[in-house]
C-alpha cells in the first residue's frame, strides 16, 4: 500500500532555523566562558587589515603574531576583520591583544546572539546580522557579525569570509566621498548602513518570489504552492527575528554620548534609523501579504473541494429516485401488475427519465450548477 503524501512536502521547505541552537552546551559554565555555538564554515581564522587616512591606504592578510605591530603602527583608522569564530585559542589571543571583556567574547562566539550594542569599558559592542541569498535556490543564509568600536580602530568578527562590505572597500581604495577623511565611528556606520542595504536586496528578491505565487495561487493552487508560501513565511519569521532588534539598537547609537562617537555623524545616524524603519516597514507589509496569499490558497483550494462535492452531490441526489423506482420494480413477487403491461418497461424509462430532467431544470434554476 503507497503512503499517502503529506499535505506540506517536507522536503519542499529547505531547513531554517528560527531558534537558538547549541545552547546546551553552555549550560553550568560560568560567566564570560568562550563557547563557539556556531559550524565550523573555514578551517583557519584568517585576519584582513585595513589601514588608511586622506592620503595612505592599504588593504592585505595579517597573520596573528603580525596584530601586536599593528596598534603600535597603526594610521587614522584601522580596520581589522576576524573570519571564523570556531578556533578558540586563535579568538583568546585576539581579546587578549586588545582587551575584550570575556562577557563580551561570550557574545561574539555565541551566533545566535540578538542583535544589541553596548558600551563596554572604552569600547562599543555591536552585533548584528547579516542576510544574504544562497547562490543555489531561494535559501537565505543568516550570519552573525560583531562590531567593537574604539577610537580610530573598528574590528568585525564574521563566521567565514564573504560579506557585504565589498562597496564599502571600494570606497575606501578609490576615495569615493569623505570616508577617508572621517574617523573610525563613521567606518561603523557605512559597514552597519552595508548591511542594512542588503535587507533591501533580500526583501526585493521575497516580494517578486510572492508576487509570483499570487499568480500561482490563482491559477493553479495546490500543495506544491501552499509549500513555496509557508517556506517564503518561515523566511521572513527568521528575517524579523534578526532585523526587529535593529530599531533599538539604531536609536541606542544615535542617544550614544561618549568618544567613539562624534556628534558629526549623528545625521548619518538618522539616516541608519530611517533606513531601518523603512526595513521594518517593507517586512511586516510582506508578512501580511503571505498571510493572506496562504488564506487565498487555502480558499481556493476549499471552493475546488466544495465545485467537486457539489457535483456529486447532484449525481447522487438524481440516481436516489432512479434507485427507487429499479429498487420497487425489482421485487420478486407475482400480484405486480406494472409487470404485466406491454409497454412497462417504456413507462418506467420514460418516467425515469422525466425525472432526471426535472431534477436537473429545478437545479438549474436554483443555480446550483
Amino acid at each position: 500500500m503507497s503512503k499517502k503524501k503529506p499535505f506540506l512536502s517536507r522536503h519542499l521547505i529547505p531547513k531554517i532555523n528560527l531558534f537558538p541552537q547549541k545552547k546546551g552546551s553552555k549550560i553550568g559554565l560560568p560567566p564570560g566562558s568562550m563557547v563557539f555555538t556556531g559550524k565550523k564554515k573555514i578551517e583557519d581564522v584568517t585576519i584582513e587589515l585595513t589601514h588608511y587616512d586622506e592620503e595612505f591606504y592599504e588593504q592585505k592578510k595579517i597573520s596573528l603574531k603580525e596584530l601586536p605591530n599593528v596598534l603600535e603602527n597603526r594610521k587614522k583608522v584601522t580596520w581589522i576583520d576576524v573570519d571564523g569564530l570556531h578556533d578558540i585559542e586563535t579568538l583568546e589571543e585576539i581579546r587578549q591583544i586588545f582587551s575584550i571583556n570575556k562577557l563580551t567574547m561570550e557574545d561574539i562566539l555565541d551566533v545566535d546572539q540578538r542583535p544589541k550594542m553596548e558600551v563596554v569599558e572604552d569600547y562599543l559592542y555591536v552585533s548584528v546580522k547579516m542576510i544574504r541569498k544562497e547562490p543555489e535556490g531561494d535559501a537565505l543564509d543568516v550570519e552573525q557579525v560583531s562590531f567593537l568600536l574604539r577610537q580610530d580602530l573598528v574590528i568585525t568578527f564574521q563566521e567565514r569570509e564573504g560579506d557585504v562590505f565589498n562597496y564599502v572597500r571600494g570606497r575606501l581604495e578609490n576615495s569615493i566621498g569623505n570616508i577617508r577623511k572621517r574617523g573610525s565611528d563613521y567606518l561603523l556606520y557605512a559597514l552597519l548602513d552595508s548591511i542594512i542595504d542588503s535587507y533591501f536586496v533580500v526583501l526585493e528578491g521575497i516580494g517578486s518570489r510572492l508576487e509570483d505565487l499570487e499568480e500561482a495561487a490563482i491559477n493553479n493552487a495546490g500543495d506544491e504552492t501552499l509549500n513555496r508560501i509557508y517556506f517564503q513565511r518561515k523566511q521572513l519569521m527568521a528575517i524579523r527575528k534578526a532585523i526587529y532588534p535593529l530599531r533599538e539598537v539604531s536609536v541606542v547609537f544615535q542617544k550614544h554620548e561618549g568618544p567613539h562617537v562624534s556628534q558629526e555623524i549623528h545625521p548619518f545616524l538618522q539616516d541608519l534609523h530611517e533606513n531601518i524603519t523603512q526595513v521594518i516597514e517593507l517586512l511586516d507589509g510582506f508578512r501580511d501579504f503571505s498571510g493572506s496569499l496562504l488564506d487565498l490558497c487555502m480558499n481556493i483550494l476549499s471552493n475546488k473541494m466544495n465545485q467537486i462535492m457539489k457535483v456529486l452531490t447532484v449525481i447522487s441526489t438524481i440516481f436516489i429516485p432512479l434507485s427507487f423506482v429499479a429498487g420497487v420494480y425489482g421485487m420478486n413477487f407475482e400480484n405486480m401488475p406494472e409487470l404485466h403491461l406491454r409497454n412497462g418497461y417504456f413507462y418506467v424509462l420514460g418516467g425515469m427519465f422525466v425525472a432526471v430532467m426535472g431534477m436537473l431544470l429545478y437545479f438549474r434554476w436554483k443555480k446550483w450548477f
